[in-house]
């Protein structure tokens, strides 16, 4: 039987340089009921298809923040983007994906959180999303629920800390880590010192040291880098892998450089925030503005750092053994990458995320809006050396770690700088920002930068090839890339909740034209027109082959052109690599929340004059019924088709 598909269902975009991270390509895509069925040229199309012409475009594969914070409850606020105007923003920055992490309350079980978490976000959500899970603590019960949640619910990574009072000790961490190893998952981890952390603010606040700039000075450089390279010590005891969220520093990358160069399997995640931005911003005169650049890690001081990770991030220099996954996240001085590029080169399996706010934002101690941990640092050259780190593909993701919290709620903290709610934006301004400050600058090329703001983070949490990558069978999630326009970020502006941003004023060479999320526009020549609920739930799936068994990657790519059958073959590869290793994830049976459609239903009877019978992607071997002759009223006979 043919396929009933609507002409509001089709879409070509012809004309565009294709940009995968493998190479670039200059052919046109056929979409149709929100996958990619077509790549080549000439293609040959049914009538009433819409076409955009991406002459002089590029075309890349839609966004994905691995690292968000939507309605997180922490030091005493509610961040103010939920999950449908942080997921509204990120559409409108390119980003078509988002992970978001799901933190337990105080008495709550992780899979009680899982439950709570989809039936707050799902009827919300404007793009597809998935979850990460917190662990807060450590115990038996979390143990077994780790391993229900894996098996029943879709959810293949957990986040650990080594900062916080929720902080877990070394000995809680190698239980957690072993388990993922266990489980398949990917164990991620906050790195930084926190007992050290608590005896610096301790001093600092006796001295009469309160101000936003008290919060870089409670957390060097060298109280990151050590927690990443102990989380690598820890990790390497039961050979399990290590994704290394918010590098924000040089020496924590270096430590993560070190260990690539000796085949270690680790990553590290940059943040926007430390690849554009240095500590200095948190000594502004202006409590309100210092506040707002506050994070954890924080922004370095040094001026290189953005430069540096971001440099880390361009090149892929070193094949990656594999064990089980630890990423470390918010990595955001130089000593942490440094540690864990450390234990990458002993052979270590370590990853390293850095945020893309530290990747654009030099620290000010004085400016509360900054405030974030681990922190932004006041080294001016460090956002150039996370540019750097992310060249040379010490670091391989850019997240955006957005918590936003309004100008009143960082006000907790007036008097005292460890009140402060760590935070800052990005979901939307990520994509923008990388562009200017890597592609734009020279530091990296188009397909690093699809690198590193998507297919990466696809690749580690087992969404690739559907995510992450134009091909054949994949999602169509696609941003058609003006690399000519430019628009200058403000709070007026951009589409979150929060009252500031970080990015004030900052003008990126570089703007979303065209977004599309399964196969819908909803960025039309600029214009946002996003639909809530229209985002959906994506399981992940447990051992990802990038971080398990890199050489079956190759295998799950679709070919650029062919045949959209292709996709089943894709889907029995990845049913093979998680033979013995993984139970099927059915749907949560606890939600009743169901994806609304963006249109009513029509009633029962009434045709809609847009449907099509005719699909281009029909197989044409299929048994149809065959033609019938009719007899028209007068005027004639005419064949029905």
């Amino acid at each position: 039987m043919m396929s009933i598909t609507s002409s509001q269902n089709r879409l070509v975009i012809r004309h565009g340089k294709i940009v995968n991270e493998d190479g670039i390509t200059e052919d046109d895509i056929y979409i149709e009921d929100g996958f990619i069925k077509q790549i080549g040229r000439n293609l040959i199309i049914p009538g009433g298809t819409r076409t955009i012409d991406a002459r002089g475009k590029y075309i890349l594969p839609g966004g994905i923040d691995p690292h968000t914070h939507f309605e997180f409850e922490f030091m005493g606020s509610k961040s103010v983007d939920d999950f449908y105007q942080g997921t509204k923003a990120a559409l409108a920055g390119g980003t078509t994906m988002i992970i978001d992490f799901a933190f337990p309350k105080p008495g709550e079980s992780i899979l009680d959180c899982f439950y709570n978490y989809r039936q707050t976000a799902d009827d919300k959500v404007c793009c597809d999303y998935s979850l990460h899970m917190c662990l807060p603590h450590w115990s038996e019960q979390v143990k077994r629920e780790m391993e229900i949640l894996c098996k029943d619910h879709g959810i293949n990574s957990f986040k650990m800390f080594m900062a916080y009072n929720f902080m877990l000790n070394d000995a809680e961490l190698y239980s957690a880590f072993e388990q993922c190893q266990k489980l398949g998952a990917v164990a991620q981890v906050h790195a930084e010192n926190g007992s050290i952390i608590a005896k610096n603010v301790e001093r600092l606040l006796a001295k009469g040291i309160v101000g936003p700039e008290g919060h870089e000075l409670s957390r060097p450089e060298e109280v990151e880098s050590e927690a990443v390279n102990r989380a690598c010590v820890i990790a390497k005891q039961v050979d399990c892998p290590l994704y290394v969220v918010h590098v924000m520093s040089k020496q924590a990358a270096e430590v993560i450089s070190l260990a690539r160069k000796n085949n270690i399997q680790v990553y590290g995640e940059a943040l926007v925030a430390g690849l554009s931005k240095d500590g200095s911003h948190c000594t502004h005169n202006s409590f309100q503005y210092s506040a707002g650049h506050i994070l954890s890690p924080p922004l370095r001081s040094d001026p290189s750092t953005p430069l540096a990770l971001l440099n880390f991030l361009a090149h892929q220099h070193l094949a990656m053994q594999v064990n089980v996954p630890i990423y470390v996240v918010r990595v955001s001085s130089e000593s942490a990458a440094n540690a864990i590029a450390e234990r990458r080169s002993m052979g270590q399996t370590l990853f390293g995320e850095v945020e893309a706010s530290s990747l654009a934002v030099v620290g000010n101690p004085h400016d509360f809006n900054l405030v974030t941990s681990p922190p932004i640092r006041s080294n001016p050259n460090t956002c150039g050396q996370l540019l750097q780190l992310l060249s040379s593909d010490v670091l391989q993701v850019v997240g955006s770690d957005n918590c936003t919290f309004n100008s009143k709620q960082k006000e907790l903290g007036k008097d005292n700088f460890s009140k402060i709610p760590n935070g800052v934006n990005g979901v939307e301004d990520r994509m923008s920002v990388v562009w200017e400050k890597g592609v734009h600058a020279g530091v990296i090329d188009p397909t690093r930068f699809v690198a590193i703001t998507s297919t990466n983070a696809a690749k580690i949490f087992n969404l690739y090839p559907r995510k992450g990558y134009i091909g054949i069978g994949s999602d169509a999630d696609i941003v058609i890339w003006n690399p000519t326009a430019t628009r200058i970020i403000s709070a007026k502006t951009h589409h979150q909740a929060v009252d500031f941003n970080i990015f004030e004023g900052l003008e990126c060479h570089g703007v979303p034209e065209y977004v599309i999320v399964n196969g819908r526009v909803v960025v039309d020549e600029g214009q946002l027109k996003a639909v809530q609920g229209f985002g959906r739930f994506i399981e992940t799936a447990v051992f990802p082959p990038f971080v398990y068994d890199p050489a079956k990657v190759e295998d799950l790519k679709p070919q650029r052109n062919g045949n959209v059958d292709e996709i089943q073959d894709i889907r029995e590869i990845e049913k093979i690599i998680s033979e013995d290793k993984i139970c099927l994830t059915p749907t949560l049976p606890e939600s009743n929340i169901g994806t609304p459609t963006c249109k009513a239903p029509r009633p029962e009877g009434q045709r809609n004059i847009q449907d099509s019978t005719f699909s281009i992607s029909e197989d044409l071997d299929t048994e149809h019924k065959s033609c019938i002759r009719v007899r028209n009223p007068p005027g004639g006979k005419s064949s029905g088709f």
